[in-house]
């Protein structure tokens, strides 16, 4: 079934979708803050996107499958109907992860990087619709995409394997 080809089996599996997403998207959208904020591409801000790229991937892996890919997939169910395609369930998916990831990362980016302050509130409208239109763009036409082809090559040679043993 392809569904089942493109989706984690299990929780192994799981770890690794998750990992692909989250890297892709750590990196796409902390360098992109980081370069707009320092206001040019140098090799300081190349060191800053280094030193900071570990904390928001550890920050973004422990809160997407805890608490907001919780609330997505929730949120999926209540909208979709078994019958709904596959590609309309990962769509809605993805909309409701991009939300929440946005809501919680703009301003814990803000904080990594400033401390606790009143620009807080200000950095957040002014940058969370950025965030969010980037990421929700990226994650639906390049970065799922890639995480699905990757667990579609695994899934082909799990069974290629599995086949070979049956033998």
């Amino acid at each position: 079934m392809k569904q089942e080809m493109r989706l984690p089996r299990n929780g192994k599996e799981g770890a690794l979708y998750g990992a692909i997403i989250c890297t892709l998207t750590v990196l796409l959208m902390t360098s992109l803050n980081i370069i707009l904020a320092v206001g040019e591409f140098n090799v300081d801000t190349l060191l800053i996107i280094l030193k900071t790229l570990p904390i928001f991937w550890i920050i973004a892996m422990v809160i997407e499958p805890v608490l907001i890919g919780r609330i997505a997939e929730k949120l999926v169910e209540k909208f979709t109907a078994p019958t709904d395609s596959f590609n309309a369930k990962i769509l809605f998916r993805i909309l409701f992860t991009v939300i929440g990831m946005s809501v919680v990362m703009t301003p814990i980016g803000y904080i990594v990087g400033n401390g606790i302050n009143s620009g807080i509130f200000s950095n957040f409208i002014s940058n969370w619709p950025r965030n969010f239109l980037i990421v929700l763009i990226a994650e639906s036409l390049v970065i799922q995409p890639i995480a699905r082809f990757v667990m579609v090559k695994l899934h082909a040679a799990q069974d290629k394997k599995n086949q070979a043993v049956m033998m």
